[in-house]
């Protein structure tokens, strides 16, 4: 990949700009679909904050989502683009069908064109976006030295190998403490902190404060600090000391409520943050305060504890899907659904540390099925066996996930194992599934379809069956 991202940025300097179009630019509303050039059908949306200006220069975030859904993914950033004066461009064409070098050229044609259509800030041009769209628009500060910074909600560091010292960039990651991508976003902290980049790692849980909408807001305000910082923007003490004393509130609202873990780390990055503006002492005092606090301490080691618990399990999980894929080993699949049990216990749990330890798990389990299932199937020669096995554990982790079901069925009659095929037909009824097309159109399984034992499961859970079941 390092190999990739530095052909790219060999290559994405010889593109040329294109041309501005007639277009009208509305404030305050998002414009979708608006076409790169009139040679190609690549489009992006864009967003300008109510007081945009064509005399004043703004900043401008690029967002990007890997289904090439620009409108989406810009809507959980437009509050804060409106709040913190930021233009929003994301392209609808960026897409996980594609290459990664298809991928970046897209990307830099969209943000080219916004460059030559509006009044940018070279100075202060940030990429963002959602999950696998976050790790992405990690690639561009790469590719473009122009590029500041990178928020990213969900998504970490794309690939560290290619990070150049001598050319930083500002990295905000937020994440939820109960999804596994927290964990992935810690390792980019850990490694960008080695490498003396600056970032803030921001955790949230979902329907408590501080949201993830104050976060996104935040993180663009730290951009807009940082500009200030360098003399970019003309310093505001005003808005310096709003900022600090707005995110003193949080801490003290999170001591309050016992969230003493979170309050230490968020006062961590706070701190971070505003100590080249002004006296942090405030927080370096709470901070203190807390660490001689006996519940603090309880918590910390508690925390640790179920980290430790965590990190094995993941391990476990690892290397078991590693070898049951290698090996075809069906006869793992129950215990598999016993750690899924023993899963559902933590998310369970009224130990809260406990809890969020659940649900990464859960989402670590999940994330490790669909990461096999990929590469097998990008593979030259398809392994179907293994392919099997991992749609039937798929069935087990994510009992609601129609289509594990219907590979099944599909690759079971192509070998004609048909017994596996009914049984997994049943499993899938008794989830409650309506759609008889589909059932019917299922690859491979056309002498599957005509047999009394799969048109009598028809019958029992659909009330409909295609073909006569006659009585011997």
């Amino acid at each position: 990949m390092k190999k990739t991202i530095l052909f790219l940025a060999l290559a994405c300097c010889g593109i040329l700009s294109t041309s501005a179009q007639q277009m009208t630019l509305r404030k305050g509303v998002v414009l979708d679909s608006l076409q790169v050039n009139d040679t190609i059908s690549e489009s992006f949306a864009l967003y300008l904050p109510k007081k945009f200006e064509l005399d004043s220069r703004w900043p401008v975030l690029f967002l990007f989502n890997m289904e090439g859904k620009g409108k989406h993914v810009m809507q959980p950033f437009l509050q804060a683009a409106e709040h913190q004066n930021y233009i929003l461009a994301a392209s609808n064409s960026v897409n996980d069908t594609l290459s990664l070098t298809q991928n970046v050229l897209i990307a830099s044609r969209m943000i080219n064109q916004v460059l030559n259509i509006l009044p940018v800030d070279s100075r202060r041009i940030y990429t963002g976006g959602m999950d696998t769209g976050g790790t992405f628009a990690s690639v561009m500060p790469v590719v473009s030295k122009n590029i500041k910074g990178i928020i990213s909600v969900g998504g970490g560091i794309a690939n560290v190998d290619v990070l150049a010292p001598d050319s930083p960039f500002q990295f905000i990651g937020i994440a939820d403490i109960n999804e596994y991508s927290s964990i992935e976003m810690e390792a980019s902290e850990s490694l960008l902190n080695n490498l003396r980049f600056s970032n803030q790692l921001f955790k949230y849980e979902k329907n408590t404060k501080p949201l993830p909408m104050y976060l996104i807001d935040f993180g663009l305000q730290i951009f807009v600090l940082n500009a200030m910082a360098k003399g970019e923007v003309v310093k505001d003490m005003e808005y310096v000391n709003s900022a600090y004393r707005q995110n003193l509130r949080v801490i003290d609202a999170l001591i309050k409520e016992k969230k003493l873990l979170h309050a230490y780390d968020f006062a961590n990055e706070i701190m971070e943050v505003f100590r080249v503006h002004l006296d942090v002492s405030e927080i370096k005092a709470s901070q203190k305060l807390l660490r001689k606090d006996k519940e603090y301490k309880a918590m910390k080691r508690l925390a640790s504890n179920y980290k430790f618990k965590e990190e094995l399990l993941q391990e476990d999980y690892d290397y078991a899907i590693y070898e049951d894929v290698d090996t075809y080993n069906f006869n793992n699949l129950g215990w598999w659904a016993y750690q899924m049990q023993e899963i559902k216990k933590f998310q369970a749990s009224t130990i809260r540390f406990e809890h969020q330890m659940g649900n990464r798990l859960k989402d670590f389990v999940d994330h490790l099925v669909n990461k096999n299932i990929r590469q097998l199937k990008e593979e030259e020669t398809l392994d179907e066996e293994g392919l099997s096995f991992l749609y039937m554990l798929n069935t087990i982790t994510e009992p609601t996930d129609h289509e594990a079901y219907v590979e099944v069925i599909s690759l079971s009659s192509k070998i004609e194992d048909y017994d596996t095929a009914l049984f997994y037909l049943e499993e899938l009824l008794k989830t409650g599934f309506k759609d008889k097309q589909q059932l019917y159109d299922i690859p491979d399984t056309a002498l599957l379809r005509i047999s009394p034992e799969y048109n009598a499961l028809m019958l029992k859970y659909l009330k409909e069956a295609r073909y006569d079941i006659k009585e011997q």
